[in-house]
């Protein structure tokens, strides 16, 4: 079958099934051609949440596809493949949480959406890594914070709030390999390119250091999502995208006549592109990997959301 024949295929699936397919900016150029919606996990969770379908089939990671079914407990939520996971969300488990919560028992939890359900159930707020700084801020300055599970989102969050927290040396595996030196090569090279990167990135405090130093006066941090926008709105027309590289697709998808240049070629992540045309055509003709959520969990989980979304 060609993939062509798949993509006809998956949609009148969809369509008989009532199932939207949502795909996160990471994914392969192949998974955009067959999604309702693109966006981050959150965004993508929420407007699922809104339409009348059935069946949510999450192209992305599994606590993206947690997330949806935090969010959406009437509706069946598929993973075309259960091995897509995170190493940012395994870096934290309950039981670790619950044994730091225990040596800090007065402390407010904040945990960065890419979790585990369990994880945002004994979580005070969720965050997003474009309202961290805003849920932070919205906490009595008396109040001790625990913050994970990235620990580079953690320290530009404590930067920019000028706050002290309890930070979980947490990291995404992409995100983490960006040095300083991808930086200074880069704008070396393209001196006129707009720099945009995501929070979670390994090179975030040289970053701000270089940006309070006059150094970078290009540059901006901001979610997969503010990048999107921020692409889509500049006067730019050269970027230096500082993510997983995936996101590219969708920018030369939104703004074709621009040019765009990885700060890592290789930030790649394995576990988005474990989703592809194949295992989303099973995953709907089987009605196969459902992810569900204890309710119990889930009300808890849906707490620590809900607190989040109502501080933009």
């Amino acid at each position: 079958m060609t993939n062509k024949e798949k993509i006809t295929k998956i949609r009148e699936l969809a369509k008989e099934k009532n199932a939207v397919i949502l795909a996160h900016n990471y994914q392969l150029p192949e998974i955009y051609d067959i999604a309702d919606f693109i966006g981050d996990s959150l965004e993508l969770s929420r407007k699922a949440a809104n339409t009348n379908a059935d069946v949510i089939v999450f192209c992305g990671v599994h606590f993206m596809a947690e997330t949806a079914a935090i969010l959406s407990p009437s509706k069946t939520v598929l993973l075309p493949d259960l091995e897509a996971g995170c190493s940012l969300a395994d870096s934290i488990t309950a039981d670790q949480l619950k044994m730091w919560k225990s040596e800090h028992p007065d402390a407010v939890v904040v945990m960065y959406v890419n979790t585990s359900a369990d994880v945002k159930a004994l979580a005070d707020y969720c965050c997003t890594s474009s309202n961290a700084i805003n849920i932070v801020e919205s906490i009595p300055a008396d109040k001790e914070i625990l913050f994970g599970p990235d620990m580079f989102l953690g320290a530009y969050v404590s930067k920019r709030t000028n706050r002290k927290m309890h930070i979980w040396p947490g990291e995404c595996h992409v995100h983490a390999q960006f040095r300083n030196d991808h930086l200074v090569n880069l704008q070396k090279k393209h001196p006129n390119a707009e720099l945009i990167l995501h929070p979670e990135c390994g090179c975030i405090s040289q970053c701000l250091y270089m940006m309070s130093d006059g150094q970078l006066s290009n540059a901006k941090i901001l979610s997969t999502s503010g990048m999107i926008a921020e692409v889509k709105s500049s006067e730019s027309d050269e970027f230096i995208i500082g993510t997983e590289i995936g996101i590219i697709e969708r920018m030369k998808r939104e703004e074709p006549n621009k040019k765009y240049i990885p700060l890592k070629e290789d930030a790649i992540c394995k576990y988005m592109k474990k989703i592809n045309l194949d295992n989303v055509l099973l995953a709907l003709q089987n009605m196969q990997h459902e992810i569900s959520i204890p309710e119990d969990i889930r009300k808890q989980a849906l707490l620590s959301i809900e607190r989040m979304i109502t501080i933009k």
